[in-house]
């Protein structure tokens, strides 16, 4: 069957006369759609066909056009085109605290995917509250987001907010954290695995009262992390001492002040659930005159570049912190092209990196891979 409408456009096309020479535009002057036009010698229609990779133009005018735009550079609104076809190629993301150092490498490992598929994001931080945190999602639908990544807060969406979730079907996937309320796609890493490490590391060296300093116990990852500590003690037969375990909140604050508690009841091993709340309790033990690891063995989880000036070194759970972020952005991508899933949780595998702060006097042998069925691989 011919394709009338384009056989129209292509005589039309034929029949332009060239275009009359005019003066040059001013520079500040974006080129529009009519522009490309007149440059090319051709139809809105064909330019518009052109833009949108249609098929039935043929490959001289498409020439023409191409050279057009290149000239001109002409930059097609984006968001009029998805807005026609309902997608705005835009993909949102709410983290707690991207001055965390930890969410950096996330949101540009969700970037880099996103981009590789013509997706761009837009970012907002919640501060792990829920008002803010409904505060941005509202933001984010009302740009018409084609789908949302989000560290949870441990706590329910308002009725309002979640009938507009549903009303819209907006896919999420979640980051760090899993709500299965909320949704069952999650990429996240394998906390409980990482602590399990990190506490066993400690008693593999000799130390027999190990303290955490850790999470939220309300939120997913700080219940893994618990359990983990919990479950390594038990695995190299040590004592599990709930005066030796304080709950923090992930900022430098809590690590400080749950330092300053922790350090007074003479754990000789910590372990610290994450790399800001390290920072505080190193604080703490500078004003109380305690040293590492000469009166206590310490794991951080997460590491980074700088770490390598600390010293003692320390020893580190590395979370792969852009594969995340890579990861999630991928699912979700999946899911605006696909529809709904059956729900998948891609849980990541930590690194043990054992460096100086953990002491290095070797203790008996343990075997702990009983809990769980966590394999070790064997440290120096």
């Amino acid at each position: 069957m011919i394709d009338r409408r384009a056989a129209a456009s292509r005589q039309a096309d034929r029949e332009m006369p060239p275009a009359p020479t005019t003066r040059k535009k001013k520079a500040h002057k974006a080129a529009s759609i009519y522009d490309v036009a007149k440059a090319a010698r051709v139809s809105v229609f064909t330019v518009s066909a052109v833009v949108n990779g249609k098929s039935h133009v043929g490959k001289k005018l498409k020439k023409r056009v191409e050279a057009a735009i290149r000239k001109l550079n002409y930059r097609p609104n984006l968001l009029a085109r998805g807005l026609a076809k309902r997608h705005t190629h835009t993909i949102g993301i709410v983290v707690p605290d991207i001055s965390n150092p930890f969410f950096p490498l996330v949101v540009r490992g969700a970037e880099d995917a996103a981009q590789r598929q013509g997706y761009n994001i837009l970012l907002c931080n919640s501060d792990d509250r829920l008002e803010k945190e409904e505060e941005c999602l509202e933001v984010l639908l009302a740009k018409r987001v084609d789908g949302i990544l989000l560290t949870k807060t441990p706590y329910e969406f308002s009725p309002s907010l979640r009938q507009a979730i549903d009303d819209v079907k907006v896919p999420f996937v979640l980051l760090m954290r899993t709500f299965p309320s909320l949704t069952k796609d999650a990429v996240i890493t394998d906390d409980y695995r990482g602590a399990y490490e990190a506490v066993c590391q400690l008693a593999r060296v000799g130390r027999r009262r190990i303290g955490l300093l850790g999470g939220p116990v309300r939120v997913s990852n700080g219940r893994a992390r618990w359990e983990g500590f919990r479950d390594a003690l038990k695995a190299n037969g040590l004592v599990y001492d709930p005066e030796l375990t304080i709950e923090g909140d992930y900022r430098i604050d809590s690590g400080y002040r749950g330092g300053h508690l922790l350090l007074s009841r003479s754990p000789d091993g910590v372990y610290v659930a994450n790399y800001l709340m390290t920072v505080g309790l190193l604080k703490a033990a500078e004003e109380m005159g305690l040293r590492c690891p000469e009166d206590f063995g310490l794991v951080s989880f997460d590491d980074y570049p700088w770490l390598a000036i600390f010293h003692p070194r320390l020893t580190t759970v590395e979370l792969p912190k852009y594969q995340v972020g890579f990861e999630a952005a991928e699912l979700l991508l999946e899911r605006i092209r696909s529809g709904p899933g059956q729900g998948e949780v891609r849980k990541l595998v930590p690194e043990l990196r054992v460096r100086e702060s953990c002491g290095f006097r070797l203790g008996p042998a343990t075997n702990p891979t009983k809990a769980r069925g966590n394999p070790l691989r064997p440290t120096a």
